[in-house]
């Protein structure tokens, strides 16, 4: 469509694809050829659903490559639709989580999934990020444009953060709700909030909200992985798996561990996929793996830059916050300096709800990229 609002859905024309940015494409890719080929390595020793899980983390990976370049197609007034859309949807898979019956609790400590008809299990909070970032980065704008007062927008971003919040924490699901915090934050950096106002705000939830969740929101074998951070050796049992992910990666040397004899780590394939490529790559895998990542952040805050539009800006900036507390947290926990979550490592662990919304994280980075360009 040529103006917002038209109500028409128009692809860009068959010029479109020459302003395809690939200093985002490039390392994206990259990045999922390296996941793929490890998880492969992976999930070939001794994982009973293989080869089929392997083959449906191909499908996720096809399907969210098909998905991001039709959104990188479209007219990019028709984000803030999909935004909402996406939003209203994930809402309303989160409200089923609780109630459908299907709960993999006993196995991953939360009720996350959904197992639906032919996708299998999904996890709706995923697909909340993004609907959450899109649909506040055009909040944002409107504040900046004054069309809202400040307390009106933040009164309508309260009332849109409020509902998969709370329900994202009662499943519960600490790790997802700090990512949707962290790119709430950087968002709202990028819309010009001032640093007194920001330190106050840290200090206050230094103060009162660390405490309180810290003595009613988590679980003894939450705290147990945050105090053995601080006081590394002091329980084996609950550093069991840092302790075998940071074996796995020393035995990776420079090019990969050739001895045939591998380390076990519990859940390698996804949280402790970093500690896998290190392992089957060395140090020159996981060299390779920061060295995209941290070239593919960089392009998309370059490009959030230069965009003219404020909406597409903050957009941009809170998926750049997305990914990147994605990349520092999985590979910080992997080696000791982060506490463990289940936070996956995007384009590369294993889970085709974390690669389908990958995919269409991206292909909205894409979108705005190229719209820029046009």
């Amino acid at each position: 469509m040529d103006k917002a609002g038209s109500g028409v859905v128009k692809l860009r024309g068959k010029d479109g694809l020459k302003t395809v940015d690939y200093y985002l494409v490039v390392p994206v890719l990259a990045m999922t050829i390296i996941g793929l080929y490890v998880l492969q390595r992976v999930l070939s020793k001794g994982y009973a659903a293989y080869p089929g899980n392997y083959y449906r983390q191909i499908a996720a990976t096809v399907g969210g490559i098909i998905g991001a370049l039709i959104i990188s197609l479209l007219d990019e007034h028709f984000l803030k639709v999909i935004g909402r859309l996406i939003y209203a949807v994930s809402l309303f898979l989160l409200i089923l989580v609780p109630i459908d019956g299907y709960s993999l609790a006993a196995s991953w400590g939360a009720d996350s999934w959904l197992n639906l008809p032919i996708v299998g299990n999904f996890q709706p909070s995923e697909l909340a990020k993004l609907g959450l970032i899109m649909v506040a980065a055009d909040i944002f704008e409107s504040m900046h444009n004054k069309e809202y007062s400040l307390l009106k927008g933040f009164g309508i971003m309260a009332a849109v953060y409020a509902p998969p919040m709370l329900l994202i924490l009662t499943q519960p699901d600490f790790g997802t709700a700090m990512v949707i915090v962290f790119t709430f934050v950087c968002m709202l950096f990028t819309w010009g909030v001032r640093y007194r106002y920001f330190l106050l705000a840290f200090s206050s939830f230094v103060v009162i909200v660390v405490p309180a969740v810290w003595f009613f929101y988590l679980k003894p074998y939450q705290k147990d992985r945050i105090l053995s951070l601080v006081f590394q050796g002091s329980d084996p049992r609950s550093e069991y798996n840092l302790m075998q992910s940071k074996a796995a990666i020393a035995s990776g040397g420079l090019t990969g561990n050739h001895t045939g004899i591998l380390t076990s780590v519990p859940v390698k394939e996804s949280d402790f996929i970093f500690a896998a490529i290190s392992e089957h790559m060395g140090f020159i895998g996981t060299t390779a793996v920061i060295i995209l990542a941290f070239f593919f952040l960089c392009r998309c805050l370059y490009v959030a830059a230069k965009v003219p539009s404020k909406s597409a800006s903050y957009m941009l900036t809170g998926f750049t916050g997305y990914f990147a507390f994605h990349y520092i947290e999985n590979m910080g926990m992997a080696v000791g300096l982060l506490p463990i979550t289940g936070i996956p490592l995007p384009f590369i662990s294993y889970g085709g709800t974390a690669m389908l919304i990958n995919y269409l994280a991206f292909g909205v980075i894409l979108n705005i990229s190229m719209s820029r360009n046009t």
